[in-house]
């Protein structure tokens, strides 16, 4: 129970901080792709984790963090599915209208809720439920503007869904079943998910895009972008272990969104980029849900500490009398043992 706000403060840091880092980099990179003309979103993100492994090796190096080694089968089948799940968002949003890769991103919450539900047996209320749906209905109003549809970049989503949930559920399980940190996770799958992207993040680009990433003309400024947005990966990696790590990933992804309402009030304020009335009234309807929803899932986590907290202390008062008893009965047979050595026979020491 003492360990409980400590708790609490490490969530609510580790939620700045995804926030913070995630509309960071995507500043940076819009600047990047929109205004320097550097279009290469798969090979840019290979080059984020190499980076980010980079930067973890030399922490550990430091002793800022212990290594712990992990399953070699494990690591390497996560951090290839991470990496397959990056290649594939970004080839829906290269063969989707921008409307349904919006729709691909909010149905991950509602696939990671089947998942957890009839694979790990995790139980969502109805109010939790609900509050995901008023969540996703905003972010829906919001960011939605055409659903143009077509058989590839349909079968590209659903691809794209069901890795990014598999690999996010994983995060979470593996930190937890094999007692490892996000810094510890990252640090081992990071090659892994840079090795796949950095093979195929050219290919995918270049199909994308029609533009060949080692013929770029490479300005000064692009450079400069492209190291910082590098520098800003590493938080965005470690803060997105972190989060699914500390909470669920059904809460990173609706830490997701609010980044998504975030970034879409910078383009207007800052950026004078489009804005409607249906998105102001759509990111008002998110914000909400998104309350709700933390609202819920706060009141649901006191209640279950109540109510563990009685039942500890009946169990306590019953294993008592049992450890007495057990330690009586373990002195009565020395006590009789000693008896017998001294000639008292079993039936006079018996009570």
């Amino acid at each position: 129970m003492a360990e409980a706000p400590g708790f609490q403060l490490g969530v609510i840091g580790a939620l700045v901080l995804s926030v913070a880092s995630s509309v960071s980099i995507v500043i940076c990179n819009k600047a990047l792709i929109s205004s320097l003309g550097f279009p290469f979103a798969t090979t840019l993100t290979s080059w984020h984790l190499m980076v980010t492994f980079c930067t973890l090796h030399v922490a550990q190096r430091f002793n800022i963090f212990e290594p712990k080694p992990i399953d070699l089968k494990t690591v390497t089948l996560f951090g290839i599915l991470n990496g397959v799940s990056i290649g594939l968002l970004n080839l829906s949003l290269g063969f989707n209208s921008i409307g349904f890769y919006q729709m691909t991103k909010l149905a991950i919450i509602p696939f990671t809720v089947l998942l957890e539900t009839v694979f790990l047996k995790k139980q969502f209320s109805q109010k939790i439920k609900m509050s995901l749906l008023v969540l996703l209905i905003g972010v829906g109003i919001a960011s939605i503007t055409d659903l143009n549809l077509n058989l590839l970049g349909s079968i590209l989503s659903l691809l794209a869904i069901a890795t990014t949930c598999v690999s996010q559920i994983m995060t979470n399980t593996i930190q937890k079943r094999l007692s490892v940190s996000s810094t510890q996770l990252l640090y081992h799958s990071s090659p892994f998910q840079a090795a796949i992207l950095f093979v195929s993040g050219p290919l995918v680009d270049q199909y994308l895009t029609k533009q060949n990433v080692f013929a770029f003309k490479y300005s000064s400024l692009v450079l400069v972008f492209i190291i910082l947005s590098c520098l800003i990966s590493v938080s965005v990696n470690f803060s997105t272990f972190l989060v699914i790590g500390k909470t669920s990933p059904v809460t990173y992804q609706v830490l997701g969104h609010l980044k998504t309402c975030l970034i879409l009030a910078f383009g207007y304020t800052l950026l004078h980029d489009p804005f409607t009335h249906r998105n102001i009234i759509g990111i008002g309807v998110a914000i909400f849900g998104m309350g709700l929803y933390s609202y819920f899932c706060t009141h649901e986590n006191k209640k279950k500490i109540s109510d563990l907290s009685p039942l500890s202390q009946v169990k306590e008062k019953e294993t008592t009398p049992l450890l007495t008893q057990k330690s009586m009965g373990h002195h009565d047979k020395e006590s009789h043992e000693v008896k017998k050595a001294n000639g008292v026979s079993n039936k006079d020491s018996i009570v």
